[in-house]
């Protein structure tokens, strides 16, 4: 096959310039967005076929999340210095190798073996989205486009994961969830390879790669994304939680203490002081921590205490991917319009008014759940395109990739406390397990009160951190 080529590889003036590169990085950011939700329908199949225990299902799904997440920030760092689309090559590679590598799976151990290596290959190629998308543009609002677009396809892979998996799971076997990432990947190669120039080793990050820096900061946030992930599925009564948090906020003061003696940090904690990157950050975690009590929610809410079934209550859901995907197209109209501080603002608004409505009235009707969806969805968006963008212009050109992982990892540690809070307030308020919420109204109520309860102390926590990032980006 031959390479797809541009006239105008950089500083193009409208996204149809570089589609090669758009639809490149869209399908990169669509299989990130795809993996776990695809395959999450057919852990009863794996169960089956490869006799998998429940704790191999959990590993198979959160082995994955917890390498994803705990290292785009290592290989953020280290695309900055050996170059941020070759890297991504390279990490697109991987990954095609190991979604293939199912096919000789026969035990559950072997899976979980595949599912780490998935993650660890798509962490390679995270940080590339954004780093790369911003090579091609120089107009703002161009920028704000194409990370619209790319985070709609995203988004669309979200919304379509479980059902594009239960529709192939009825004529193809379940491997087949993880070899359709090899062509989109190959997808992926051709379009980056030809469609964004090569790196321009002037706009590499020079300073040696701090090893141990990057070790300390991924065990911290593995141990931190475990530990919540501990909280949820069995409880802060158990000694597992807590040692995983002690093991992050040891290795957590450790990285601290060493990246500020270090003559070569992995990250410089002076960038993170900036106005526009601080504050953009903080928008990001309070919307990972608003979100999350949502997703955690919502769906228990309606099968458990309302007896929808699974497939009326992704029905339920869908007033959020709905807005979501409609106001794309209109995230920079309304950035021009209001401005990006007060678009931020008034976007961070949305959701939280959006929790509130839940906390307060979600349990009442299923038309003040559907307000919520609408209202924290589209919030979400604006903010999302607003800090993400934000992040990546207030920090040096060399540090781009850093600065995208940076991004992510804020969201992903967030979403994972946030779930953590409510999942821990909730199993506080229930006396039996979540299933027994079908067999009395009083297990029914308790559980409605503590999704208030967490709601509405995860709101004041956005709230506050809103607040302040809004304070801070007058700065």
């Amino acid at each position: 096959m031959s390479a797809i080529t541009l006239d105008k590889p950089a500083g193009a003036g409208s996204l149809r310039a570089v589609w090669p590169a758009i639809l490149g990085l869209s399908v990169v950011f669509l299989v990130e967005m795809l993996d776990n939700s695809v395959l999450n329908v057919a852990l009863p199949t794996i169960a089956r076929e490869l006799h998998a225990s429940a704790t191999d299902l959990q590993w198979i799904t959160s082995g994955y999340s917890l390498l994803f997440g705990g290292l785009m920030m290592a290989f953020g760092a280290i695309a900055d210095r050996f170059g941020t689309r070759r890297m991504m090559l390279i990490g697109l590679v991987l990954f095609a190798l190991a979604n293939l590598a199912v096919l000789i799976v026969h035990t559950p151990g072997q899976l979980i073996a595949v599912r780490a290596l998935i993650g660890i290959t798509a962490a390679m190629t995270a940080p590339g989205t954004m780093a790369l998308c911003f090579r091609l543009f120089d107009a703002e609002n161009l920028l704000m486009r194409a990370t619209s677009l790319i985070t709609t396809v995203g988004l669309v892979g979200l919304a379509i994961g479980p059902t594009v998996g239960g529709l192939v799971l009825q004529v193809l076997p379940w491997q087949t969830l993880l070899v359709m990432n090899v062509p989109i990947a190959v997808l992926a190669i051709l379009c980056i390879r030809g469609g964004i120039p090569a790196d321009d080793p002037a706009q590499r990050n020079t300073s040696p790669l701090d090893l141990p820096g990057a070790l300390l900061g991924t065990v911290t946030i593995v141990l931190a994304l475990w530990t919540a992930t501990l909280a949820v599925e069995e409880g802060w009564s158990h000694a597992t939680p807590w040692l995983a948090g002690l093991g992050a906020l040891t290795a957590a003061i450790v990285f601290v203490i060493h990246e500020r003696r270090t003559a070569h940090p992995l990250f410089d904690f002076a960038l993170i002081k900036r106005p526009a990157v601080s504050a953009s950050l903080a928008y990001e975690a309070a919307m990972g921590l608003g979100m999350a009590v949502i997703a955690f929610s919502v769906s228990l809410q309606l099968q458990l205490v309302w007896g929808w079934t699974p497939a009326q209550a992704a029905l339920g859901n869908l007033p959020q991917v709905i807005v979501m995907l409609a106001i794309g197209p209109f995230v920079e109209k309304i950035v021009t319009k209001l401005g990006t501080q007060r678009a931020a603002r008034i976007g961070a608004a949305a959701v939280i008014t959006g929790l509130l409505v839940y906390a307060l009235l979600g349990r009442y009707d299923y038309v003040w759940i559907a307000v919520a969806l609408a209202l924290t969805a589209a919030g979400m968006r604006v903010v999302a395109t607003i800090a993400g963008v934000t992040v990546m212009r207030g920090l040096p050109e060399d540090q781009t990739s850093t600065g995208a992982a940076l991004s992510d990892t804020s969201q992903e540690v967030a979403g994972s406390i946030g779930m953590a809070v409510t999942g821990t307030i909730v199993a506080a308020a229930l006396t039996g397990s979540l299933s027994d919420i079908t067999s009395g109204t009083a297990s029914a109520h308790a559980f409605e009160n503590a999704v208030t309860t967490a709601t509405l102390a995860l709101t004041a926590i956005c709230a506050a951190l809103v607040t302040w990032a809004a304070r801070r980006a007058r700065t």
